[in-house]
């Protein structure tokens, strides 16, 4: 068995930033946090010119189905506890070799 892979499609947004650099700011801190908490890899995949949002793919991989899915879960309760909001988070999941 070769385990699983999580993606995640996320839309951020930063209703009190009001620059380019505020929100590099939120963006980078998050991709660290994803990161070093679950062992994520991030990119920001669009929204580039707009301050105020970001879209993010994140991506995370297991041993076991259940695992993913909890660790998942655990990705969105995180980015939807901070001081940005969480307006969408699109889950798909992925078997290497099928």
């Amino acid at each position: 068995m070769a385990g699983y892979v999580g993606i995640l499609s996320v839309e951020l947004h930063f209703p009190e930033n009001d620059s380019l650099k505020g929100k590099r700011k939120y963006v980078k801190s998050a991709k660290a946090h994803l990161h070093e908490r679950f062992g994520a890899t991030v990119a920001e995949v669009e929204h580039h010119e707009l301050w105020q949002r970001a879209g993010l793919t994140v991506a995370c991989a297991a041993k076991e189905h259940r695992e993913l899915e909890h660790l998942l879960d655990a990705v969105v309760r995180y980015l939807g506890s901070q001081e940005f909001e969480l307006l969408r988070a699109d889950r798909e999941v992925v078997v290497p070799g099928e």
